[in-house]
């Protein structure tokens, strides 16, 4: 399994960035995926989950309405739309995968993590 995580950067605060994690090693189609971040702050933070055909998706209270998530399984690549950002909202942000096709229950139960990608919001 090989998840790698690309679009990060420095953007000022009301701005916007797409993060994509482009997946390999496993048929990408038939797992639930989605996106935590972690910082010194925070800790581990899960943002956002989707099912396996992209019909089902769900989001922490600190970025529904600003960030959706989204998949694209004939490219095997995994998206994160990330709208009025905030500088709470610094962070390495995971491309994760998880056990079975439809959402967990437990957002933290995901098999595997990509090594990050850099989103710094400037005020």
């Amino acid at each position: 399994v090989q998840l790698v995580e690309s679009g990060g950067g420095l953007v000022q605060s009301g701005g916007s960035l797409r993060l994509s994690c482009a997946a390999s090693g496993f048929t990408f189609k038939t797992y639930a995926m989605g996106w935590v971040l972690q910082s010194p702050e925070k800790g581990l933070e899960w943002i956002s989950l989707i099912n396996s055909d992209g019909g089902t998706t769900d989001y922490s209270d600190s970025v529904k309405g600003r960030f959706t998530i989204s998949r694209d399984n004939a490219k095997n690549t995994l998206y994160l739309q990330m709208n009025n950002l905030k500088p709470e909202d610094t962070a390495v942000y995971l491309c994760v995968k998880y056990k079975w096709p439809q959402l967990p229950n437990m957002q933290y139960s995901y098999t595997h993590s990509g090594q990050g990608t850099q989103v710094t919001v400037s005020s």
